[in-house]
């Protein structure tokens, strides 16, 4: 009987040939003479990548050439209205704004998605009721709503909270923040509802057989293990929410959007105050994309590949460090 341990190999023109691991001679191509021939490894050319790229780099330096000598676009006027007194007034707002839609959104979006996900038919109606009436009609629709509200009710008496007439109380601030706060909690229950049904349902369980109340269990269990879910989602809505609130000024609420608006009815440079504007937008949409992407890292910790990964590798580490100690 052969042995698979190389006892077994048949002498060749060098000798003898080593096995592979399943016992097979190695493949050694060999040419019209009988030498063996050894081929050389050409990466694979792909001429349509390379000129798709010369295409854009070509559109892309024509459109910045184009732009930088507009004769009739006076960037001197966009470099003097960039950090505008007025508009630097816009930016704040907008960012205020898009702050409590948000958290507004986000306080109802836990509410009324706790309400979908409830057994209770009353209140699981009442919810899927909220979220086809604001997701079903559009944000601009929803803004003139409440921004005219004193046509249907003049008056608004809350006894111990407010009282006094619509137009007083409704301003345009607080109308946008309606609008875009009742809106983004229509789609943010939706967001919180997939995120509760991400959680097993296992751990609900054991947590009710142990004695623990729902109120408990979805506060302490089920909600911080959904948020890790959301958060991409409640990210890309933030920043969906900073450029919606331009909407806000059809209501005249003077945000980013609005003052530039007002500046440009003012002198007639258009494209030069859409250019303030764009620019602001991109600044507060690149911090807010840095943030989004830390917080993720942060909540994410225990279930990215990479970082558990390093961790088991400084783990090793420290273990051939202590052996090497203890041999020495």
């Amino acid at each position: 009987m052969r042995s698979h341990d190389g006892a077994g190999a048949q002498p060749g023109r060098s000798g003898s040939t080593s096995l592979t691991a399943g016992g097979v001679p190695p493949f050694e191509p060999t040419s019209a003479g009988g030498r063996a021939s050894t081929y050389e490894i050409v990466r694979r050319k792909h001429p349509w990548r390379f000129a798709a790229a010369i295409v854009v780099l070509l559109l892309l330096a024509l459109l910045l050439y184009g732009a930088a000598n507009a004769h009739q676009l006076h960037w001197s006027v966009t470099g003097h209205y960039l950090f505008n007194r007025a508009v630097l007034v816009g930016v704040l707002r907008t960012l205020e704004i898009t702050a409590a839609a948000m958290m507004l959104g986000l306080a109802l979006g836990v509410i009324f998605g706790i309400m979908r996900s409830s057994h209770n038919p009353v209140l699981r109606g009442v919810a899927w009721l909220y979220v086809w009436a604001f997701r079903g009609t559009p944000i601009i629709l929803q803004l003139f709503l409440w921004f005219n509200l004193a046509l249907i009710f003049p008056r608004v008496d809350i006894p111990g909270i407010v009282h006094g007439t619509t137009v007083n109380i409704i301003t345009p601030f607080l109308a946008a923040l309606l609008g875009f706060g009742i809106n983004e909690g229509a789609y943010m229950s939706e967001i919180i509802r997939g995120g509760l049904l991400s959680v097993p349902p296992g751990q609900t369980e054991a947590a009710l057989s142990l004695g623990a109340s729902h109120a408990w269990t979805t506060r302490r269990i089920v909600l911080p293990q959904a948020f890790r879910v959301i958060l991409p989602a409640i990210g890309n809505d933030t920043l969906q929410m900073l450029k919606l609130t331009s909407l806000a000024a059809f209501i005249s609420f003077n945000e980013l959007f609005g003052t530039t608006e007002s500046i440009y009815y003012a002198n007639s440079e258009v494209i030069e105050l859409l250019l303030v504007a764009g620019a602001w937008y991109l600044v507060a949409s690149s911090v807010l994309s840095v943030v989004q992407y830390y917080v993720e890292r942060k909540f994410g910790r225990g279930f990215q590949r990479g970082r558990q990964q390093a961790l088991v590798e400084r783990l090793a580490l420290r273990a051939m460090a202590r052996l090497r100690t203890r041999a020495v």
